[in-house]
C-alpha cells in the first residue's frame, strides 16, 4: 500500500466520527485561494504570505517565524488586482508581482519591491503597456521599466539585486520572439546587462547556484537547442539540438555545484532525471531519479549555504519528495508522524539545512492546501492559515488512481473522485476532461471541480488521455494527430469502464469540459451519443481549421507552422485536411441532439469567440436546449471570483436538471 493510499484511508476513518455539515455552496470551492503564495526568508527569519480577502482584495503580509502572529502588511491591492508571485531578495527585502484580472494575456505584470517592514517601496517594472521609458539626458528621474520587461529570478547572493527577462517581438507574433537577460538593484533601480554575449533568438535561461546565466534555451523550426558556457567571458557552446516534440536529445533542468548540470531525457520509454558533467560533457549512463510509469516531473531543493541538492519534490501518481540529506528524511519523518492524515511537502529557506523552521504544505485528496510552520528545535508546529477553509474533509470524496485498457489494448492512467455519501449502487457521473491537451491533466491532490462535482453526487472520472505528458513517451506520441479519433476513443472507454466498475449508472453520463477538453465534450456528445447524455463546454475549439486561420489568435508562428502540424496536423496535408473536416464539431453541429451548456470569454484570444458563436449558431437549428454564457472580462480561463462562481452554480443547475435528477 502506498503512503498516499495510507494517508486517504487514515483520513477517511478518522472522519466517520465527524458530525454532518452543510454541503458548501460553489463559492466555497472556486474562491481565489484565501491563503497563497507563502514563503520562507533566506535564513528562515520571516514567512511572507498572500491573504484574499473578501471582494478580492490582496494582502501581503510578513510574518516573524518566532512568532507568526506578529506580521506587517506589506501592500494591499485593489479588487481588479491580484498578487501574481512572492520573492524573497535577500532577508530584509522582498520583491512581488502584480496581475490586473482585466487584462486577458500574461505581459501585463507590475513588478515592486520593499522592506520587509513595508518601507522604502519601489514600483520596478509596470505592466502598463503605454508607459514610455526615459532614456536620454543626463539625470533620468523616470526609471521605471517598460512592461517588456518581466521578473525572472532572485540571485540568492544576499544583494538588493534580481534577475529580469526584457522580451522582444518580430512583425508578426503576439508573443514574444526571443529574451535577454538583465540585472536590476531594487533599491536605486540601477539596470545592467549581463556581462559577456548572449545568443540570438533565446526564449529561456538557466541560471546557476550563483545566479550567473550558463545555459540558454531556444526554439526554431520546431527543434529545441540549448547552449552552455563556463563562465560569462566564455564562448557559448552547443549543448543539445533536437526535435521539441517527438524526443530524442535532452532538456537542461538545473545545476548542481559548478559543473553538474541535471537534464530531463528518456529513460526505457519515460522521462528521467539524469546527472551531465560539463567538464566532460556527457550524461551518467544511468539516471539519477527514474519513477517506472511516469515521466519525472519535478523540482529540485537547494541549499543555498552550500550551492549543493538536498533533495527533489515530484509527482507520480501523487506528489512525493525524495530526500538526499539525513537531516531533512529526520524532519520529513518527524513531521509526517505529527500530521498523518496528509501528504507533507517540507520547503526549505534558501539556507535549508541550518534555518530555524521548515514551511509545511499539508494536503489530500480531501483536504485543500494549510499551511504551518514547523519549528525544528522545539518540533513543534505553528498554523498560518488555509488555502479553502470553509470545505470540510468529512464532505468531500475519495479520489484515487486508476488505470483502465482503452479498445486498443493501451492502458490510460485515471483519476477517480467518488461522491462522500455512503449510498450504494451506480451514481450518475461525470466524465471530466483536461485541457491542452499535450499536459498532464490532474494528480491526487484535493481538486476543486472535481470535488465539486462529488460532493454534488457524482462519479467523476479524469481520464489522461494519449496525447498527454506525465506517462511516457509512447503515451504521449500514440495521440499525435488523433483528435476525434482514439483521443476521443479513450474518453468513451473510459466512462464504460466506470459502468463495469460499479460506479457509474450508464444512463447517467456527462461529458464536461474547457479549452481541448471542450472540444472533446462537443465531440463526445456528437459521436457517442449512447454514453453522454447531456455536456458542458467552455472555451471550446469548434473548428480545427480555424485554429490555423484565424488572424487574431495568440498563437505563434512557431506554433502554427511546426508545433501544431505535429500535435494536431497539418491544414496543407490532404489526408489531414480531410481529417479535420470529419472531427470538426462545427461541420457536424446537426448531429448533437443532447442537452449542451456552452460558455465563452469575450477576451479570450487563445480560442476566439467566434468558435463559440458559430457552433452555437449552427446547433441551435436543429437542437433548442443549448445554451451559451458569455462573460465580457474573461479570457482563456476565468480571472474573476465572481464569473467562476456564476458559471460552475449554473452548471450545478444544468447537471441536476439533465442527469441526476433524469430517468
Amino acid at each position: 500500500m502506498t503512503l498516499r493510499c495510507l494517508t486517504s484511508l487514515l483520513l477517511a476513518s478518522a472522519l466517520l466520527a465527524s458530525p454532518a455539515f452543510a454541503v458548501p455552496g460553489a463559492e466555497s470551492f472556486f474562491r481565489t485561494p484565501k491563503v497563497s503564495h507563502v514563503a520562507l526568508s533566506p535564513k528562515g527569519g520571516y514567512v511572507a504570505m498572500v491573504t484574499t480577502l473578501p471582494g478580492g482584495v490582496s494582502v501581503l503580509s510578513v510574518h516573524d517565524t518566532a512568532d507568526v502572529a506578529r506580521a506587517t502588511n506589506i501592500i494591499r491591492t485593489s479588487s481588479e488586482e491580484v498578487i501574481y508571485a512572492v520573492h524573497w531578495i535577500n532577508e530584509k527585502r522582498i520583491g512581488f508581482t502584480v496581475k490586473n484580472r482585466r487584462i486577458e494575456f500574461d505581459g501585463n505584470l507590475d513588478e515592486l519591491a520593499a522592506d520587509r517592514d513595508g518601507s522604502n517601496v519601489a514600483h520596478l517594472i509596470t505592466g502598463n503597456w503605454n508607459h514610455q521609458q526615459d532614456t536620454t539626458g543626463s539625470f533620468i528621474t523616470n526609471k521605471l521599466l517598460t512592461a517588456d520587461y518581466a521578473f525572472f529570478d532572485v540571485l540568492h547572493d544576499g544583494s538588493d539585486d534580481i534577475l529580469l527577462k526584457k522580451y522582444y517581438w518580430n512583425n508578426t507574433d503576439a508573443t514574444p520572439d526571443h529574451a535577454r537577460l538583465f540585472r536590476l538593484n531594487t533599491r536605486t533601480r540601477q539596470l545592467s546587462g549581463l556581462e559577456g554575449s548572449q545568443p540570438t533568438s533565446v526564449q529561456d535561461w538557466l541560471t546557476d547556484n550563483r545566479g550567473m546565466a550558463r545555459v540558454s534555451w531556444s526554439q526554431q523550426k520546431g527543434r529545441c537547442i540549448s547552449h552552455y558556457r563556463t563562465d560569462l567571458a566564455a564562448p557559448w557552446r552547443e549543448l543539445d539540438n533536437s526535435e521539441c516534440l517527438l524526443g530524442g536529445g535532452f532538456t537542461p533542468a538545473f545545476f548542481d555545484g559548478d559543473d553538474a548540470l541535471y537534464v530531463r531525457a528518456d529513460h526505457q520509454g519515460y522521462g528521467a532525471l539524469f546527472r551531465y558533467d560539463l567538464k566532460t560533457m556527457k550524461r551518467d549512463p544511468e539516471p539519477t531519479i527514474s519513477v517506472p510509469g511516469f515521466d519525472y516531473t519535478g523540482t529540485p531543493v537547494i541549499d543555498y549555504a552550500s550551492r549543493r541538492l538536498v533533495g527533489f519534490h515530484l509527482y507520480t501518481d501523487a506528489g512525493t519528495t525524495h530526500w538526499l540529506n539525513p537531516a531533512l528524511k529526520a524532519d520529513q519523518a518527524k513531521i509526517d508522524s505529527l500530521l498523518t492524515t496528509t501528504t507533507n511537502t517540507l520547503y526549505c529557506a534558501d539556507e535549508c539545512l541550518t534555518a530555524p523552521v521548515l514551511l509545511v504544505e499539508a494536503a489530500s485528496d480531501r483536504q485543500p492546501s494549510q499551511f504551518i510552520v514547523y519549528h525544528r528545535a522545539s518540533g513543534q508546529l505553528e498554523g498560518l492559515g488555509h488555502a479553502h477553509p470553509d470545505i470540510q474533509p468529512a464532505q468531500m470524496g475519495l479520489r484515487d488512481f486508476h488505470r483502465y485498457t482503452a479498445r486498443d489494448g493501451r492502458n490510460i492512467p485515471a483519476y477517480v473522485t467518488l461522491p462522500p455519501d455512503k449510498a450504494g449502487g451506480p451514481r450518475p457521473a461525470v466524465v471530466l476532461v483536461h485541457g491542452g491537451p499535450a499536459v498532464r491533466g490532474a494528480t491526487w491532490e484535493w481538486e476543486p471541480e472535481a470535488q465539486f462535482l462529488a460532493s454534488r453526487g457524482y462519479v467523476v472520472i479524469q481520464p489522461e488521455f494519449r496525447g498527454g505528458t506525465g506517462f511516457g513517451s509512447e503515451h504521449f506520441k500514440a495521440g499525435l494527430r488523433q483528435w476525434g479519433q482514439s483521443m476521443q476513443d479513450d474518453l468513451a472507454d473510459a466512462a464504460q469502464w466506470a459502468v463495469k466498475q460499479g460506479w457509474a449508472d450508464p444512463k447517467r453520463i456527462a461529458i464536461v469540459g474547457s479549452s481541448y477538453g471542450g472540444y472533446a465534450t462537443l465531440m463526445g456528445l456528437i459521436q457517442n451519443p449512447d454514453i453522454f447524455r447531456c455536456g458542458v463546454a467552455s472555451a471550446s475549439v469548434t473548428d480545427i481549421d480555424l485554429m490555423f486561420t484565424v488572424s487574431y489568435s495568440d498563437a505563434s508562428q512557431e506554433s502554427l507552422k511546426y508545433g501544431m502540424r505535429t500535435l494536431i496536423g497539418d491544414p496543407d496535408n490532404a489526408a489531414d485536411a480531410a481529417r479535420f473536416r470529419a472531427h470538426s464539431p462545427i461541420l457536424r453541429a446537426a448531429e448533437l441532439k443532447q442537452p449542451l451548456l456552452m460558455a465563452h470569454g469575450l477576451e479570450d484570444k487563445r480560442v476566439p469567440i467566434v468558435h463559440a458563436t458559430r457552433f452555437y449558431d449552427a446547433v441551435k437549428r436543429s437542437n433548442q436546449n443549448v445554451e451559451l454564457l458569455t462573460y465580457p472580462n474573461e479570457g482563456h480561463g476565468w480571472r474573476h471570483d465572481d464569473d467562476r462562481i456564476a458559471f460552475w452554480t449554473k452548471v450545478e443547475g444544468f447537471l441536476a436538471t439533465n442527469l441526476r435528477d433524469a430517468r
